[in-house]
């Protein structure tokens, strides 16, 4: 791979061709009335370097042009004025063979700037497209493109498309989710596996086996027509060995290495007072795997082709949100530079980085508001809480284990600026499914979803989640973590989406799931309502989410016996004849003298008034 890549980089510096053209305008357009007035322009094409570049419009003046080594590039930084008019213009390419081509600054939909992220008042549900729903097998296998359709195969793709997407909008609705996040839907031109998404080859294209951009942009309108905000994976820190870039690098350091160097995946050491710089280096600069080459993103024109793209897709579709794989593992400079960009353009948006340790001391680090030790600055407004998730994980799997780590995990909020930001979560695409960490025990599976739902924080779902879709627990195995969602392909004997041909088991859970979202959905005092818990002891964990007005009871027993727990302990929250109703249930309950709770149960129960 070390000679294949230097020898593209090589025949790439060699010199121009004897003509001009061009192959690739990039942002391909723009928008007027961005707060940001700069805009750099990537012109890739035969010989194209050799060339001055000239615009003639009002409000659009050429600052400077950059000249890289391989002359099919050129990179050309703008400035639009405040004032300047939506429309089209030539940029003529002068030189001895002259070239032409017209770009176009849109006008911006109105409340653009701001727009709403999503917050505690949101639930998400995560998708992977690929294994959702075939809404067009027409596009299951595309001419010219490597990766055929081939459903038997766990890492094959399976056929999933944006249209089966938009034809379950009514479903994920219906179930009371607001944002919904597909796994990346951009070009993944790869030989194989290339279903999952994470190795991108062409930033600005969704991938024909899913569909168009515009495809893309009408489920986001046909989602937001039903209330559910659309959240754009993205990755920074590498691209797919066979991105189009691969074949005519812009410049010698565009990717980290110019070859494979794996990655140790030492992620502390970004923020460790104690790392040696060689293990810094490589943990921001090695590749996360021989067929993702790493992004160079102290490169400045890599930065701010990264920072556009993001940028351009949240305008162009109208995005509610980004969530950023492999966070860390991007250079933490570029890291301030980016979040800093998006958030000063939309003030009011979100985004949430992947950090995957369990130590709220290292996910931390990454917040918006942190002061940390080194003086490193994010403007990352979420992250996600995999420190709260794999301990409540670890609490339900282990029979022996208590709530006692889940308990102070949550006593380190103080480590977070705003914790109620972060994304609490049952499981993803990475993980083992939670209804088979927990053995298949219907009532271990409740209280982690009743967990979920009741914490300070953003929840998200993991498809199949409400059917207790089950995978293999030890080891890495991504095909079982990623089976098909039932329903979403012709001929599916059962289908979710209609509830046909479902056990009774799982139309309860189903029902759980659907009822206790709702039940969040219009529920203040979980979005926004303080919180009070108390220390886990043998096997139960009971907390208070309350504001001046009501109280939710929220109480969990992982036992196999019933339990009652004296209410005399809980009487900051609970006085003397305290009666609630079961959320789930509609019974009424009454705590006067205690709290009993079912074997392996989890009760919420709606309390009357604020706290006496």
């Amino acid at each position: 791979m070390n000679k294949t890549l230097t020898a593209l980089i090589l025949c790439a510096l060699a010199g121009a061709a004897a003509a001009q053209s061009i192959d690739h305008v990039e942002p391909p357009f723009w928008w007027s009335g961005m707060k940001d007035r700069s805009l750099q322009l990537m012109v890739h094409g035969a010989g194209i370097g050799a060339s001055e570049p000239a615009i003639d419009y009002p409000g659009v003046t050429v600052r400077q042009v950059i000249h890289v080594p391989n002359k099919n590039y050129v990179f050309i930084d703008l400035q639009v004025a405040a004032d300047a008019k939506p429309g089209a213009f030539e940029i003529r390419f002068q030189g001895a063979h002259p070239v032409s081509t017209t770009y176009r600054l849109l006008p911006r939909a109105p409340g653009s700037a701001e727009r709403r992220g999503f917050d505690t008042r949101d639930a998400i549900y995560l998708i992977m497209p690929d294994r959702w729903s075939n809404g067009n097998p027409a596009n299951d296998t595309v001419a010219g493109m490597a990766d055929k359709a081939n459903r038997q195969l766990g890492w094959g793709r399976h056929g999933g498309d944006i249209q089966g997407i938009v034809n379950h909008l009514d479903y994920l609705a219906g179930m009371g989710f607001t944002q919904l996040w597909p796994t990346p839907l951009v070009e993944n031109d790869m030989p194989e596996a290339s279903y999952h998404g994470y190795a991108a080859t062409d930033h600005y294209k969704i991938d024909p086996r899913y569909g168009s951009n515009d495809e893309y942009v009408r489920m986001v309108a046909e989602a937001r027509k039903r209330g559910l905000g659309v959240i754009q994976d993205v990755v920074l820190s590498h691209i797919g060995l066979h991105h189009w870039w691969l074949k005519d690098l812009p410049t010698p350091d565009w990717i980290n290495h110019g070859h494979f160097v794996p990655t140790q995946h030492h992620r502390v050491s970004v923020q460790d007072p104690y790392a040696a710089e060689e293990d810094k280096r490589n943990f921001t600069t090695g590749w996360f795997a021989p067929h993702m080459p790493d992004m160079n993103q102290t490169n400045p024109l890599v930065a701010n082709y990264l920072i556009q793209n993001n940028i351009w897709w949240i305008e162009y579709a109208g995005l509610s949100g980004l969530r950023v794989d492999t966070f860390g593992y991007s250079d933490s400079a570029f890291l301030t530079r980016y979040t800093r960009r998006i958030m000063d353009e939309y003030p009011n948006f979100t985004m949430v980085g992947e950090e995957w340790n369990k130590s709220p001391n290292v996910v931390s680090h990454w917040q918006a508001g942190k002061i940390n030790f080194d003086g490193y600055r994010a403007y990352m407004p979420s992250m996600m809480d995999f420190p709260l998730t794999e301990a409540m994980r670890n609490a339900l799997s282990n029979k022996d284990e208590g709530f006692n780590d889940v308990y102070e995990l949550l006593s380190m909020d103080y480590l977070y600026p705003h914790p109620e930001k972060l994304v609490l979560f049952d499981g993803n695409h990475d993980t083992s499914r939670i209804f088979s960490v927990v053995n298949e025990d219907a009532g271990l599976w409740k209280i982690d979803l009743a967990y979920l739902m009741t914490m300070p924080r953003i929840p998200q779902f993991y498809y199949g989640t409400e059917l207790q879709m089950s995978s293999t627990v030890k080891g890495r195995d991504d095909s079982s973590y990623r089976r098909d969602f039932p329903g979403g392909w012709a001929g599916d004997q059962v289908n979710a989406f209609t509830g046909a041909g479902l056990s009774a088991q799982q139309r309860a859970a189903q029902d759980y799931v659907r009822k206790l979202v709702n039940w969040r959905k219009s529920e203040s005092v979980i979005h926004h309502g303080k919180m009070m818990h108390y220390g886990a002891e043998n096997g139960t964990y009971v907390y208070f989410r309350y504001d001046g007005s009501k109280r939710i009871l929220v109480a969990f027993n992982k036992n196999d016996k019933e339990v009652a727990l004296p209410a005399a302990r809980f009487h900051e929250m609970l006085s003397a004849g305290a009666a609630g109703t079961d959320v789930m249930t509609g019974q009424k309950v009454d705590f006067g003298k205690e709290i009993r709770l079912a074997p392996k149960s989890a009760l919420i129960a709606d309390l009357p008034g604020g706290p006496q």
